[in-house]
């Protein structure tokens, strides 16, 4: 700490003379000639000055939520945070170290915990509580776990609120609104046997919706099967009101994602499980199309924690922390080069996504489209990767891409995220504008950029990003999109502010936006407030 801070004009110090850091690190400490410096209280000359109470120091760093590479860092750079600071629960913990845990204690999903369940993941994550947090903080970061968020599914919608409100809308054929009919709703209202439960995370697909609640438990409603094409054959039943999922009792569930033919949940501890679609060809383990059973995700990430996971059209990808940083799996079905290994064949366990090693980048979100994928560095580069088909990928062309490609286009814009669609990607700055590229179908980019044509109207493609004026001119930050994944729906899209206003656009024809259309009007270009406040 640097005295001539600390607004007392007594305090007098002399400087070590400088010397070059090899000769600091490598002079034994026993041998290296410290000049005398005062300091406060009765603490003894030379001596750090607020080692006397280090519990304030503690206090500061834990008050100040640090990153935890600053307090690595701060470990690297004084004996006096590394050293053990004999402190409770654990005497032999530095003060970074307990600072760690103090703040991982902050978080929701592991103030449940036993003391058991803790040192577990703290093994799990690689042995230490910055490591911990550091996985805890990018959970919070890439899903908007526990806040405000809008989900644009096929033909349906789910809004959660601040405070742990579900609302449905849209499309209700198999009971997925969860309101205890099959009619349609084209107002948002909340599902009202969820009373009292606090819900944290959404997931929806084809007649089907999934809820996640701060307890870790998992309800499901609409078509009753988790393994089911996401087009044709009913499930055995419709559940038309939130059902608790037995199979998954015993998990505790941070995130859930649907994806076609199967189902995939993460566990707080970061372990992945999911439902059928588990021929030898798949996901590495033998199931039944119908299979309601999870199972635990083989292979490398069996022992890797992870923070995020996505689904796409027959592929999931999975984000995960590791000591050495963050990486990204993918597995299943490898068409059109989603899996982004550089080739187009299938995966039947997970496997590294190894560009991002070239590239440099370190993956903070990550997004499954039906046939494209995407990744937010933390850095703020964008990289897609798949099928580009309408310019999804956003590098001006509809080439494919196997392996993840920086998008040139945006390297003026720092992103902080992502969201894909089929064939369709948007893009969230850190100032809170929005850019859309790719299909323009169903006014579902935002950009109202329509072309006649002897057959009618058609909305044109973009090949690049460009931002949607429409978001911007609303003078929101936003903060989450939303857009539906499916290749046999009309696409809607969600715009989420940081003061919790929902816009729309897109696709209406089943209520999924929310707002009122007229007689003759089955889609909306341009952004219309949702009368819901998230907030």
């Amino acid at each position: 700490m640097d005295a001539s801070m600390s607004g007392t004009s007594s305090v007098q110090y002399h400087n070590i003379a400088e010397q070059p850091i090899t000769t600091i690190v490598t002079t034994p400490a026993s041998t290296f000639q410290r000049q005398v410096r005062h300091c406060f209280g009765n603490a003894t000359p030379g001596e750090f000055p607020l080692s006397a109470n280090p519990s304030i120091v503690l206090h500061v760093l834990t008050g100040c939520n640090l990153d935890p590479q600053d307090l690595a860092t701060l470990e690297a750079t004084c004996s006096f945070f590394w050293l053990p600071a004999n402190f409770a629960p654990d005497n032999e913990l530095s003060l970074a170290e307990l600072a760690a845990l103090d703040m991982c204690r902050k978080r929701a999903i592991f103030k449940p915990m036993t003391q058991e369940q803790r040192q577990d993941l703290k093994q799990r994550c690689g042995g230490s509580w910055k490591l911990v947090l550091r996985f805890l903080l990018a959970g919070e970061a890439c899903s908007r776990r526990e806040k405000s968020h809008a989900v644009a599914g096929p033909g349906h919608s789910i809004a959660v609120s601040s405070k742990g409100v579900a609302y449905s809308f849209g499309s209700n054929s198999s009971g997925q609104l969860g309101n205890g009919t099959t009619e349609e709703e084209w107002r948002p209202h909340p599902i009202r046997s969820l009373h009292g439960i606090r819900v944290i995370q959404a997931a929806v697909g084809a007649g089907r919706t999934m809820l996640i609640s701060d307890a870790g438990r998992v309800y499901a409603f609409g078509k009753d099967s988790f393994g089911e094409a996401e087009y044709g054959v009913q499930g055995n039943k419709v559940v038309t009101t939130p059902q608790l999922v037995e199979s998954l009792k015993d998990i505790f569930v941070v995130q859930a994602a649907i994806g076609n033919f199967f189902t995939a949940v993460l566990s707080r501890e970061g372990r992945v499980y999911t439902f059928s679609w588990g021929n030898e060809t798949k996901l590495g383990h033998q199931t039944e199309p119908a299979d309601t059973e999870p199972r635990a995700l083989l292979g490398a990430l069996e022992n890797i924690p992870v923070v995020q996971i996505a689904a796409g059209y027959c592929y999931l990808l999975a984000l995960a922390c590791q000591p050495s940083g963050m990486s990204v799996y993918s597995v299943g079905c490898g068409l059109g080069g989603k899996l982004g290994h550089g080739a187009r064949t299938d995966e039947k366990v997970p496997r590294l996504i190894e560009q991002f090693q070239t590239l440099n980048l370190q993956p903070a979100v990550v997004a499954a489209g039906a046939w494209h994928a995407a990744v937010v560095g933390k850095d703020g580069r964008v990289c897609t990767w798949g099928w580009g088909r309408y310019g999804c990928l956003g590098h001006g062309n509809e080439d494919c891409e196997s392996a993840p490609k920086v998008v040139e286009a945006l390297n003026n814009v720092k992103a902080v995220y992502v969201a894909t669609g089929d064939y369709t990607t948007f893009v969230v700055s850190d100032e809170g504008n929005v850019y859309s590229f790719g299909c323009g179908e169903s006014s579902s980019l935002g950009h109202n950029t329509a072309v006649a044509e002897e057959q009618g109207i058609r909305h044109s493609n973009v090949l690049f990003p460009e931002v949607v004026t429409s978001l911007k001119q609303l003078n929101e930050r936003v903060v989450q999109i939303s857009l539906t994944n499916s290749i046999y729906w009309n696409a809607h899209t969600f715009a989420l502010t940081e003061s919790g206003k929902l816009y729309a656009f897109g696709a209406g024809d089943k209520g999924q936006l929310g707002v009122e259309l007229s007689a003759n009007q089955t889609e909306r270009a341009i952004p219309e407030r949702v009368d819901i406040d998230l907030g």
